[in-house]
């Protein structure tokens, strides 16, 4: 199921390669926690969150067929998007910096 999950994401991102699915087993429910991109964030949950409801469906019809019993986390790794604020900060202010030495 893991691989299922990671090539139906994978297919719906701008960055395939930031996507990390890792599966922990918590008293017989197999939970498997999506960490991606944070602006691929609204890709995967889709409006009303249509599109990650729809990977869920899929998710426990397949594990259903295996006998098991799995969920689906999209987990919002903060780190990375504080390094993109960070960066995005900086470049701004770069910005704001060679804007005022043009108007000199």
């Amino acid at each position: 199921m893991q691989e299922f999950l990671e090539y139906v994401v994978k297919g719906l991102v701008e960055h395939p390669d930031a996507v990390i699915v890792e599966p922990s087993d918590r008293e017989g429910l197999i939970v498997y926690q999506l960490r991606l991109h944070p602006s691929d964030m609204g890709k995967v949950i889709g409006k009303q969150g249509n599109t990650i409801n729809a990977i869920r469906a899929l998710l426990q019809v397949g594990s259903a067929k295996q006998g098991t019993r799995s969920a689906l986390e999209v987990v919002e790794d903060s780190t990375k998007s504080e390094d993109n604020i960070k960066s995005e900060d900086s470049t701004k202010s770069e910005d704001n910096i060679k804007s005022e030495d043009s108007d000199e």
